[in-house]
Order: C-alpha cells, then structure tokens, then sequence
C-alpha cells in the first residue's frame, strides 16, 4: 500500500475528506447526537413548565380571594374546636365548670365520671355533679353554663334545701355556708369530636332507626 506522501494531490485530497468525514459522522453519531436528544428533551421539559406557568397564571387573580377563604375557614374550625373540641380534655372541662361557679358564688362538690355515650362523630362524655350555694347564685351558674361556647348539656337537674340534701340524692352532707340554701345534683354532658369513616350508604327500612344526630346547644 502506498504511503500518504505517494499519493498524487487529487488522492491525498481525497483521503483527507474521506477522514474528516468519518470524524465527522463519529462526533454526529456520539457527541452531537447525544447532546441533540438532550437539548430536545430539555426543550420538551421547558415547553411542558411553560404550559403548567401559563395555566396557574389563570388562578394569579383569585389568590387573594383564595387566601382570604382559607382565614375564613381556619377561623370557623377554631371557633368549632371551642364548641366540640377533638380531644377528650376532661380536665379542661372541669376548669371550665369550676370557674363559672367561682364566678357565680356557688360550691361543686363532687364529679363522678359516667360511661362514654361512642356516636357516630361524636363522642358524649357525661359526668354526676354535685353542687350547693344560695339559690339565685345557682340560677346564674346554670344561665352562664348555658352560654358557653363549648357544648355542655345539663339534664337530671334534682333540687333539694341543704336541711334535706338527700331528697336531691346527693352523696354526702357538707358544712353549708349560712348564706346557702340549696343543694343540686344533675348529670352535665360534654362532648368530643372523633374521626370517623362514614358508612356505606343503605337503603332505609321501615322502623329502622335514624343515625344520631349532632348535639345542640342547650
């Protein structure tokens, strides 16, 4: 085989376009076109964030509105955690109740804690109370309970002079101040929140009980 130098021009040309087209076609089939497929799947990257951009550009005038509901909303779950919160804060509730019959000048005895009532959504947690002071003391003490926003229903309501304590079934006989005059006893019932799958949905049959509804504020 001749060598390079011996080949005429015409030859030798040739030979040089013949090689540099052979690295041309190595880089293409390599380098270039490994870094076409790239820069064409960037492209398709960017073409597709571009789209996404354009389409939450549509929601840019609702921010503030859309902001503005999720206060209004975190505000009403608060104000519903105060009305029936979701956790059993029991003693949260018997601070509750002490403090309004501070306030309202009457003595709570006694708490006997009653079995859980398990609904639905809910869950009743009623507690025996016993209770004495001067009889418009008591009124106001139940008319501050009743206005409380958390949910607290008073039922069973036995009333009774502090000469006869037992006709209202209380436990025991305390040493009554002079100015008090009557004793109570009544089952106060809070409530508790819980989550909870509902139910498939079945056709109702005749007879068949209604699912319980949520308490209501008395």
């Amino acid at each position: 085989m001749a060598n390079f130098g011996e080949l005429s021009g015409v030859k030798q040309l040739g030979v040089l376009i013949g090689g540099a087209a052979l690295v041309t076609a190595a880089l293409y089939f390599t380098v270039f076109k490994s870094q076409r497929e790239a820069n064409a799947g960037a492209q398709q990257k960017l073409e597709a964030k571009l789209k996404e951009n354009a389409e939450l550009e549509s929601y840019r005038p609702k921010l503030k509105e859309i902001e503005l509901q999720l206060v209004n909303l975190k505000q009403q779950l608060d104000i519903e955690r105060r009305i029936v919160p979701d956790e059993k804060e029991v003693d949260g509730f018997m601070r509750m109740l002490n403090a309004e019959a501070v306030k309202s000048g009457i003595e709570i005895r006694r708490y006997s804690a009653q079995p859980y009532g398990q609904k639905e959504f809910y869950t009743e947690v009623p507690f025996d109370v016993e209770l004495d002071g001067p009889y418009y003391s008591m009124v106001n003490f139940f008319d501050r309970v009743s206005k409380l926003e958390r949910i607290i229903n008073v039922s069973n309501l036995l009333v009774s002079t502090v000469r006869k304590p037992q006709d209202a079934k209380a436990k025991h006989t305390y040493q009554y101040a002079a100015n008090e005059s009557i004793v109570a006893t009544c089952k106060a019932t809070t409530f508790f929140s819980h989550d909870m799958e509902a139910p498939a949905a079945t056709p109702s049959k005749p007879g068949q009980a209604k699912p319980a509804q949520a308490p209501v504020k008395r």
